[in-house]
């Protein structure tokens, strides 16, 4: 949910947005740090959990502003339990969380664009016949499928807060096998 109907869509702000989102201006400072230090914390907690791999911050990196928290779920750790029945138990559990965008190389309204008149007429027929293979993504694919992302507000919480999503995904594991038969 929340990010699939968002494929194409205009989201520009509108003054009153802006003027909004200006007088909220003066919490970013603190905002950032804490989910940063939230976020830090919270990564610790799930690498110690077999098939949860958080999201890499690479060297150099000086600030991630996680606008959202990212992680990799591997259902063959958690007794094969699909992603899709691991949110909704996440989600059970009081954490909030989704699976993020599908693969957006992959999108019918792409299809529907180069299969246009105007496309047509832009481009030959054998480029568009290699598009497909041309762009398939094969690893964002795969990521696709595991990734599951926790919204920012997840992280402005307590530190207590990230024990409480880390000990739920630790229970959900405990209980995959259940929960794959539910």
């Amino acid at each position: 949910p929340g990010y699939q109907g968002l494929r194409g869509a205009n989201l520009r702000l509108i003054e009153f947005q802006a003027a909004l989102l200006l007088a909220q201006m003066t919490r970013l400072e603190a905002q950032s740090r804490v989910r940063e230090q939230n976020a830090a914390y919270l990564t610790r907690l799930l690498e110690q959990i077999p098939g949860i791999r958080p999201a890499t911050t690479y060297a150099g990196c000086t600030r991630h502003a996680h606008h959202l928290y990212l992680f990799r779920y591997r259902a063959e750790a958690f007794a094969g339990l699909p992603r899709e029945k691991f949110l909704r138990a996440l989600n059970a559990e009081g954490i909030p969380c989704s699976g993020g965008y599908t693969p957006l190389n992959e999108e019918p309204f792409l299809r529907a664009a180069l299969q246009s008149r105007a496309y047509r007429r832009l481009y030959p027929p054998e480029v568009l016949a290699e598009w497909p293979e041309r762009n398939a993504c094969p690893a964002n694919r795969q990521l696709c499928a595991e990734a599951v992302w926790l919204p920012q507000t997840a992280l402005l919480g307590p530190r207590a807060d990230m024990d409480d999503i880390a000990a739920a995904i630790g229970r959900i594991q405990r209980y995959a096998g259940e929960l794959t038969r539910a």
